[in-house]
């Protein structure tokens, strides 16, 4: 029989954005000795937070409650907006899934960075969207091309994170705020934060719900390290936050995850320290890749991005690390994939990636 897919559907490639961490590890065989390739926080969640899924156990075989409710009223009342104003969801790239579902049919201009987050364009392509990108600019995401494209185009549908992965870099909150207030009527900004608990102060612009054009992502995955318990949020107009409802999974939220986020939430001591710690780390890099004759990126994120001057010789590096049991990761197009990326791990993973890449680049 054929099966009978959608003419969207069936012009797809059969790929997912990313090839996980146990995906290598079958393959070779063999497991990863620092795994530092994902992002997601080498620290874990806070103490407050596992007690609170130990508590909350007892109720695992209870769906999750669909509105989120305590949650929501939690980062409502954090970010001084209404709950009317904030979306629970397991996870941004969820989130993403269904703001996509909610604006774009076959056809429908869509913008974003040629080598930014690449599930953003699984999705575009998978509800049929008419992906459109533009370069970055050193090593940035370029806000005035993605707004001159979305001009050009009558594009419905525009995507920045900010600080960015894969690089690290980041706008100040004053470029970001001249976005947002430049654009069309007809358009609707994504604006991925889900590294903004990193980043300098004066990144972020505040929030403004009663703008209808932007929606800002949020997510417990990165300084949280809930990365496998998926939970995000985002913050926009009510009648987008209501847009987002109508398609959303009602019951993806799991109970144990609502209370971790919760709890984790109110942790400030705990998120403190994972930021103190990232920095200590990205120091770390940044002076590693000087004394090995490389130039790291500044970043404002739990990453870094190391350049070593070409995609073949960052290609190599990143075998040759997965050999001595290292996972990282690296930018996908050019000119950003001359680079490598790996993510803040404890001391003792820094000191496996700073051995490991020292004896690569020798054998480079």
């Amino acid at each position: 029989m054929t099966i009978p897919f959608t003419p969207v559907v069936a012009s797809l490639p059969a790929v997912i954005p990313f090839v996980g961490p146990e995906t290598l590890e079958r393959r070779s065989g063999r497991s990863f000795r620092a795994r530092l390739g994902a992002n997601e926080s080498a620290f874990g969640m806070s103490p407050k937070a596992k007690a609170a899924v130990l508590a909350e156990l007892e109720r695992a075989s209870w769906y999750g409650d669909p509105e989120s409710h305590d949650l929501r009223k939690a980062l409502a009342r954090k970010h001084g907006v209404g709950m009317e104003n904030v979306m629970v969801g397991e996870g941004m790239d969820a989130l993403l899934g269904y703001t996509v579902r909610m604006i774009v049919d076959p056809g429908t201009p869509v913008v974003t960075s040629l080598g930014a987050y690449p599930t953003f364009n699984y999705h575009a392509a998978g509800f049929g969207g008419d992906l459109l990108t533009v370069p970055y600019r050193d090593d940035h995401e370029d806000p005035d091309a993605l707004l001159e494209k979305v001009r050009e185009t009558g594009a419905q549908l525009m995507y920045l994170s900010n600080p960015d992965n894969p690089m690290g870099t980041w706008h100040d909150a004053a470029r970001i705020q001249a976005l947002i207030g430049a654009v069309p009527d007809h358009c609707l900004l994504i604006l991925d934060e889900a590294y903004i608990d990193f980043a300098p102060e004066g990144t972020s612009p505040p929030i403004d719900t009663a703008n209808p054009n932007v929606l800002v992502m949020r997510t417990f995955s990165k300084a949280h390290g809930m990365a496998g318990m998926r939970v995000a949020y985002a913050i926009g107009h009510a009648d987008l936050i209501t847009g987002l409802g109508k398609v959303r999974n009602h019951f993806a939220m799991n109970r144990l995850a609502q209370a971790a986020a919760l709890a984790s939430l109110n942790d400030t001591d705990f998120i403190a320290r994972v930021v103190a710690e990232v920095e200590a780390g990205r120091q770390e890099t940044y002076d590693l890749a000087e004394r090995l004759g490389l130039r790291a990126l500044p970043s404002a994120t739990n990453f870094v991005a190391i350049d070593l001057g070409s995609n073949d010789r960052a290609t190599a590096a990143l075998q040759g690390l997965a050999e001595m049991g290292v996972f990282i990761r690296m930018p996908g197009v050019e000119p950003l994939n001359r680079c490598i990326r790996v993510t803040i791990g404890r001391p003792g993973e820094r000191e496996i990636f700073a051995e490991a890449l020292t004896d690569v680049l020798q054998s480079l």
